[in-house]
């Protein structure tokens, strides 16, 4: 009597598996669910690495601006001062100067608002993909 081995052409119910048993084909898919959510997990970390690369630049640039404009006033605050006392009393002349810097911190502001306003916290593509892999799970065929 022969013998039919699941893998061989002649073996019952062999059609739609390739000869493959069923805990085979579950331990094939759970592999492929593996490797997807893996690849998926990479995929979110680069994103966030590279939002997070941003708003790193972004914060870079208020620390600088704040630095910068820090000791620009400074100095241009005392020689401002000290020009406007020689017209005004010294006081107005302060009070002028630093309405004057007051501007200048808010134009900085906007800035570095704007800057930050660009960054994304939520890795877009990720989630884009998670999607895809969920509507596949559900209709695999389509």
């Amino acid at each position: 009597m022969a013998s039919i081995h699941p893998q061989s052409p002649g073996a019952e119910g062999t059609g739609q598996g390739e000869g493959r048993s069923v805990g085979e084909l579950l331990s094939a898919v759970t592999s492929d669910v593996q490797t997807l959510f893996r690849q998926e997990v990479e995929l979110a970390k680069t994103e966030i690495r590279e939002e997070a690369t941003k708003a790193g630049k972004a914060a870079g640039v208020y620390g600088g601006a704040g630095f910068g404009g820090y000791m620009v006033a400074l100095f241009l605050l005392l020689a401002a001062v000290f020009a406007l006392a020689n017209v005004m009393d010294a006081d107005w002349a302060a009070l002028i100067v630093a309405a004057v810097w007051a501007l200048i911190a808010a134009v900085l502001y906007v800035m570095g608002r704007s800057r930050m306003r660009e960054v994304s916290p939520k890795p877009e593509q990720t989630v884009e993909t998670l999607k895809e892999d969920a509507q596949w799970a559900r209709h695999p065929t389509k």
